[in-house]
């Protein structure tokens, strides 16, 4: 009896474009690279680390 894993979706809203390196390497690091791109990552601390790292750049569209 497997437990299901919790998901969160995010879009990438803004470019890396004049950004920090770091915040380019997160948001690759969070499988975005072009706009209006989505991901679906596990829930976790790590991953809810990466996405408050870069929030002004993407949008948590779901969070199951």
């Amino acid at each position: 009896m497997s437990k299901a894993q919790k998901t969160v979706t995010v879009v990438q809203i803004g470019s890396p474009i004049r950004r920090v390196s770091t915040q380019r390497a997160t948001l690759v690091g969070l499988g975005l690279n072009k706009m209006n791109k989505r991901s679906t990552l596990p829930d976790n601390s790590a991953t809810r680390g990466m996405i408050e790292a870069v929030k002004h750049l993407v949008r948590v569209v779901d969070g199951e």
